[in-house]
């Protein structure tokens, strides 16, 4: 037996009068689609869960969203122009209609029943800026703050790279290859100062 959230009542009245009708469709067609949903209000907004979260819906000031968890494996792509799959919504005629949006819930429900999970993409790794010709040539001259240097992460070395080429003045920057050099040598990335002993 599904539940019910006051919580979501109450975000449902405060909402502005256009979102009013969208939100309770919305509510209604995941419970008649799901009768075992658990309402429940995460991250600010009604969330519908169903062995995990399957979906949510949010009001806005001009418009409202909904977000199915497991989007690509139910829907495909992301709406470019608003939070949620279906773009902006701002009344019920910018719904799919209640057939099809009852078998994206029935789909959801398959897929969290199942355990299937979607894949996270891979963050693409960073690369380390250029390194500027000062640090490049006072690092050419001491060969252990080179050899340091090209082991740190490239986290450790973009940091050393911003925090000299963010220098405001060229005494600074120099002050600050200096200082980099003598610390790399010892193996320290930059804020050294501040991670724990």
């Amino acid at each position: 037996m599904g539940t019910r959230d006051p919580r979501i009542d109450a975000y449902i009245a405060k909402s502005a009068d256009f979102a009013k009708p969208v939100l309770r469709h919305l509510r209604e067609t995941i419970h008649a689609a799901c009768p075992d949903v658990q309402e429940t209000i995460k991250w600010g907004t009604p969330t519908f869960d169903y062995h995990g979260i399957m979906c949510g819906m949010a009001a806005f000031k001009e418009h409202c969203a909904l977000g199915f968890w497991k989007a690509k494996l139910i829907v495909g792509e992301e709406s470019s122009e608003a939070m949620g799959q279906f773009g902006r919504i701002t009344s019920v005629d910018d719904l799919p209609s209640k057939k099809v949006l009852t078998g994206y819930v029935k789909k959801a429900m398959e897929l969290n029943a199942s355990g299937v999970t979607v894949p996270r993409e891979p963050k693409p790794k960073r690369k380390a800026p250029a390194v500027p010709d000062e640090l490049r040539r006072a690092l050419g001259r001491n060969k252990s703050a080179r050899t340091a240097f090209d082991a740190f992460s490239p986290s450790h070395q973009r940091e050393y790279i911003e925090w000299i080429t963010k220098a405001k003045t060229d005494e600074t920057r120099t002050r600050r290859v200096e200082t980099a050099v003598e610390w790399i040598a010892e193996g320290k990335p930059r804020n050294w100062k501040y991670m724990k002993r």
